[in-house]
């Protein structure tokens, strides 16, 4: 069996030591097992929004989009309604998910579109030198907040929950073998799929990186009947704004419901043929 090529000959200007190499490793080690599978390498697409998390498109060898700020989870609906056969992943960022892209995120989990979205979360605006995200823990000192962050922090996993996602679930960047067994069965996954990467920043809230010894593992809630306000009560254990709670990490939720291409008629059919609006007119 010839090797899949995920690399790609781009210079790599991550910062050195910076958690996106791990997050990068671990999705080229699930990619390579879905392609195994049997799905094809150019049937796989991409979409970044803007932020470090973003420069993974230039690593990936695979198609895809560089998107807008915010505007992952749209750019890729538009390619699973221009092709419903493609396997769509969207990487985005904590700040571009939580910030400018929150009503997509929440109609992403509605919608229940056969795709999946990773969020690189460090918990600030790294790329744009450190402001706060909706997810920075309260008190948070950055330059455009000299006095600290006000607010109280967002639940992600409790608002995907909460919006309707079917999968839903919590890595460590810094396990990688556990991350890219818990993205790989994201990908299979038939619904929309929402994965979050807790990752450091070497450069910016430094004060979010010491959580390692904090992170427990938690029984895979897939394939099971598993309640919902079960999963919820989970998502509560850690509440983003604490570095001395307990974090769990594992699949929070997983329940097979009607995608957004079967409850479509049009959608359904080009799924159930294999092939993409172009090639309807010939079938």
């Amino acid at each position: 069996m010839t090797k899949t090529n995920l690399s790609t000959k781009q210079e790599n200007t991550w910062c050195p030591g910076c958690t996106n190499f791990l997050i990068l490793e671990a999705v080229k080690k699930a990619l390579s097992k879905t392609i195994e599978k049997g799905t094809k390498q150019e049937e796989i697409a991409m979409v970044t929004g803007i932020g470090c998390h973003a420069k993974i498109f230039d690593y990936l060898n695979i198609s895809g989009i560089y998107g807008l700020h915010g505007r992952v989870l749209p750019t890729a609906l538009g390619i699973k309604l221009g092709n419903p056969n493609l396997t769509v992943l969207g990487f985005a960022g904590d700040g571009d998910t939580y910030a400018e892209g929150m009503a997509h995120f929440i109609h992403a989990g509605r919608y229940n579109s056969d795709m999946t979205l990773i969020v690189h979360n460090n918990q600030a605006f790294s790329l744009t030198t450190g402001q706060a995200t909706p997810v920075s823990q309260e008190h948070y000192v950055n330059k455009a907040e000299p006095l600290g962050e006000f607010n109280h922090p967002l639940n992600p996993i409790k608002l995907a929950l909460c919006s309707g996602a079917s999968f839903v679930a919590r890595c460590n960047a810094k396990d990688i073998e556990h991350t890219s067994q818990i993205i790989e069965k994201a990908i299979e996954h038939n619904g929309f799929s929402f994965v979050e990467i807790i990752q450091n920043c070497l450069i910016f809230n430094k004060e979010m990186n010491e959580l390692d010894n904090l992170f427990y593992k938690i029984e895979n809630k897939e394939n099971k009947k598993t309640e919902l306000k079960e999963a919820i009560k989970l998502s509560d254990k850690w509440d983003y704004n604490s570095n001395t709670e307990k974090i769990p990490i594992g699949i929070f939720y997983s329940q097979e419901k009607p995608t957004l291409e079967e409850k479509w008629p049009q959608l359904s059919k080009l799924k159930n043929k294999k092939i993409s609006w172009k090639d309807l007119k010939n079938n």
